[in-house]
């Protein structure tokens, strides 16, 4: 489940950064990316079950900020189940496995818009 986080909060990070970024507004592009790197994960109930449909990206975007949450269940042995379902959420499908990511892309103090500072340096 450690292996399965880490690439879920490194891919929602890596997403995250780039949706700051995404002038058209449409984040499929972005969420493709996180499905992508998610694949990496092996399809196997200790890392992940419920196959490419299990995995469940949310993305925000503020004015200066981007939130990413990645969802997706794992199943793991008996023993560790039984402690995992003690502290995190679980369901049907097995433990809930969650990444949150937050970015910010632009200080708060740094004032005006991209076009603006594009205007003082164009």
């Amino acid at each position: 489940m450690g292996y399965t986080l880490v690439v879920m909060r490194s891919a929602a990070s890596e997403a995250a950064r780039a949706v700051t970024t995404d002038y058209d507004g449409d984040f499929e592009d972005c969420r493709q990316f996180v499905l992508r790197r998610l694949e990496g994960v092996p399809d196997v109930p200790l890392f992940h079950v419920g196959g490419a449909d299990d995995w469940d990206v949310s993305i925000e975007r503020g004015e200066r900020d981007a939130t990413l949450v990645v969802r997706g269940h794992a199943r793991p042995l008996p023993l560790m189940g039984v402690v995992a379902s003690a502290f995190a959420e679980s369901d049907e499908t097995g433990v809930v496995l969650s990444a949150r990511v937050s970015v910010r892309s632009r200080p708060a103090w740094l004032g005006g818009s991209y076009a603006d500072w594009q205007k003082v340096w164009g």
